[in-house]
Parts: C-alpha cells; sequence; structure tokens
C-alpha cells in the first residue's frame, strides 16, 4: 500500500499528461511540487496535480532559490534566497559575467582571429608579422594572406600621420581593417584581438 505524502515530480517536454496524472493517482500526495522544465511545464504538471486531487493550495511552482517549508504534512512558501548561476568550464568554477557570457556567444559563433605585429617605432614599417591564427573563421587560415598587405599600410599610414600615437591606438587601426575585411570577405564578425608592439 502507498502512504499519502509529497510528491516531486520531474517533467519532461516528452512526458505525456496521462502518465502524470497516472503518477499522481497512484502516489496521491498531499503536496505537489513541479520542477524541471520550461515555466510551461511547470504549469502543465501542477494543473494536473490539481487535477488528480491535490488543494490547488498545496502545489507549490517555484523558482530557483524559492524557501519552502514543509511541516505537518504541508508545504508552504517561506521565503527566498538570491541565487545566481555557476558555471563549469572545464578549468574554473564559478558566477559569469554577462560580458564573459557574450565573448563565448561571439567565439562559438563568430570565431576568434588574432593578429600580432611588430612595426619599426619612427617609420611605422612591419618588423615581424602580421602574424594572423584564427580559430572558427576559415578553414584554412591562408585566406588572410590578402589582407596582410591593408594592414601594413594602415600601419604605416597611422605612424606617419600621428607621430604621438600609442600602440593601443594601433591596435585599434588592425582591429578596423581586419574587422571589414573579413566582414566584406567572409561574412563574419569574429573577436578579434590585435597586439602591436613597436622595436
Amino acid at each position: 500500500m502507498i502512504h499519502k505524502g509529497n510528491a516531486k515530480v520531474h517533467v519532461s517536454g516528452h512526458a505525456a499528461a496521462g502518465e502524470l496524472l497516472y503518477c499522481y493517482n497512484i502516489l496521491e500526495p498531499l503536496n505537489a511540487m513541479p520542477v524541471h522544465g520550461e515555466t510551461r511545464h511547470l504549469l502543465a504538471n501542477g494543473k494536473i496535480a490539481i487535477e488528480s486531487g491535490v488543494p490547488e493550495a498545496s502545489v507549490i511552482l517555484a523558482d530557483n532559490g524559492t524557501v519552502v517549508d514543509l511541516k505537518d504534512h504541508r508545504a508552504d512558501v517561506v521565503g527566498q534566497v538570491e541565487v545566481g548561476f555557476v558555471y563549469v568550464d572545464g578549468s574554473s568554477v564559478g558566477e559569469i559575467t554577462d560580458a564573459d557570457l557574450k565573448d563565448r556567444r561571439i567565439l562559438g559563433d563568430e570565431g576568434f582571429i588574432s593578429i600580432i605585429t611588430v612595426i619599426h617605432r619612427a617609420t611605422g614599417k612591419v618588423v615581424s608579422g602580421p602574424e594572423i591564427h584564427a580559430r572558427g573563421v576559415a578553414e584554412d587560415d591562408s585566406v588572410f594572406d590578402d589582407i596582410i598587405p591593408k594592414i601594413n599600410s594602415a600601419l604605416e599610414e597611422a605612424v606617419l600621420n600621428h607621430a604621438d600615437h600609442t600602440t593601443h591606438q594601433l591596435q585599434q587601426v588592425v582591429r578596423r581593417v581586419v574587422g571589414t575585411w573579413v566582414n566584406r570577405k567572409l561574412r563574419r564578425r569574429p573577436m578579434i584581438i590585435p597586439v602591436v608592439l613597436e622595436a
């Protein structure tokens, strides 16, 4: 014989309403708190619990952080605690900012390009590079061979026109040149990390 008690039922989008109703009828819970799934799944599960005989006041639809007290066979919402999401990425565990999530979406959807260039401080002429490394942008990095002369001339022009330039300004020049070219040529908007060193 199954005694009346409390039910915490996991819902999936694939679970048939009849199966849930069958479970509730077998368990005959005094309280029900649907968990797992989107809001619409929780609402549907709660409605099925009520149809099976669980009192409406005893069906708890809780969010993350909702505090539920179970005393004398009655479940009541008694508070809310602030909760965040914890992400695990293989090397660290912890909170993540909206900016981090945006960066990860860009990396996943559009890819990543790094450009490392060493230039002569006075002339802007390239001493080494540009070395271009890309992930998730093109099948072959040789596609970037076309942009190298454009980077070189843009850097040289920026140095000659702005004697008081900073490496940050030069990096922005590279970012604009590469970003415009990649957008036009490859129809992508990757994360671009330019590094310009002066020798």
